[in-house]
């Protein structure tokens, strides 16, 4: 059952059951809108099925896709099955870190008390809540030497920076690599685990976050208010655009013969340039481009976790907002000035 059906559906209050044991706060929105649509109301408490795994939620993160959602823009989202004319699922957050809470009977990786993290994306989101319920295959153990905060920052970015340099740009140690959009939370990842496959890293960024894109590896920084990293007569063989507004013409330009452009976020121009023109120039030359997309898998996340075990990664964290405040953490991340990740903490003491 996915964690929308669960929190929608209302059941009988069980003789001995107290209020706080059947419900829980969450943040819900039923209509698309600005961030002032969200609200934090009391929901029906999820109850885990037989291959599920209920969480305390102890910090979530945001993600563009999350104001992408909220405000059902692009329309093709509409499309994809997210709802037409109104939200399918009520409450949006996708990168969750906690404490099991109880385990359904066909569970055979967690146990009460273990302390997880992972992606609900495909289980109808969820996060911005006290408790979520999902399979166990959306979750792993988490780090011993990371904190829920930290974890929470880790899953939808630092695969969206792992698919788009080791999948879609088949990186290289010794290559040379151009990271638009390095300060945020797909760039912090990017820039570091590009690091650790052994390129030479070029990032760019603004001038607030030059320290930071330095601090974490970066090789080179570019100040994208002093300096066009596209007209620099520089050349890479990797390019992953994360943010900007460079035209794909542009980055052809600063790419090497046969060298490789990603785009993984930006402006909805630049995503139809990758996904429309993209292939265009890959079949008529040696340069390959196009775009890559988020994809949640255990498999990437295990992966994840032995960098951040062995300190190879580290989560770079801007700010954090009580779950009350999720709408102006959303706002804050809508701007485009993130200094990494936003995280949400979920207090569970205070039911105010």
């Amino acid at each position: 059952m996915t964690q929308t059906k669960t929190i929608t559906t209302e059941r009988e209050q069980r003789p001995g059951e107290h209020k706080e044991d059947t419900h829980m706060r969450a943040i819900v929105y039923h209509t698309y809108g600005s961030p002032d649509v969200l609200k934090l109301e009391e929901v029906q408490k999820p109850v885990p099925q037989d291959d599920e795994v209920l969480v305390k939620v102890h910090a979530t993160s945001v993600n563009a896709g999350d104001w992408h959602l909220l405000r059902g823009k692009p329309f093709l989202m509409r499309l994809m099955g997210f709802g037409l004319l109104k939200p399918k699922n009520t409450i949006l957050g996708s990168d969750i870190a906690g404490r099991v809470e109880a385990v359904g009977r066909n569970v055979k990786q967690f146990q009460s008390g273990d302390e997880v993290f992972g992606n609900t994306a495909k289980y109808g989101f969820g996060g911005f809540a006290e408790y979520v319920s999902v399979p166990e295959n959306a979750l792993i153990l988490k780090p011993t030497n990371i904190s829920f905060e930290e974890a929470a920052a880790v899953p939808q970015a630092a695969l969206t920076a792992l698919q788009g340099l080791r999948d879609k740009g088949h990186i290289q140690k010794g290559q040379k690599v151009l990271i638009n959009g390095a300060g945020g939370g797909v760039g912090t990842f990017a820039v570091q685990l590009a690091k650790s496959f052994g390129a030479e890293v070029t990032a760019v960024c603004s001038t607030r976050n030059v320290d930071i894109v330095r601090s974490i590896g970066a090789d080179h920084v570019i100040d994208y208010t002093q300096e066009d990293c596209t007209r620099n007569g520089q050349r890479y063989d990797l390019i992953l655009a994360v943010n900007g507004y460079h035209s794909i013409s542009d980055y052809k330009r600063a790419l090497n013969p046969e060298g490789v452009y990603v785009m993984t976020g930006g402006s909805n121009a630049q995503m139809f340039q990758a996904m429309l023109l993209g292939p265009l120039i890959s079949r008529t030359g040696r340069q390959k481009m196009g775009n890559s997309a988020h994809k949640p898998n255990k498999k990437d996340l295990i992966f994840m976790k032995e960098l951040l075990e062995a300190s190879k990664v580290k989560p770079v964290i801007d700010r954090r907002f009580p779950l009350r405040d999720v709408a102006d953490a959303i706002r804050y991340l809508e701007a485009g000035h993130a200094q990494g990740k936003v995280v949400i903490t979920v207090e569970h003491d205070n039911k105010t």
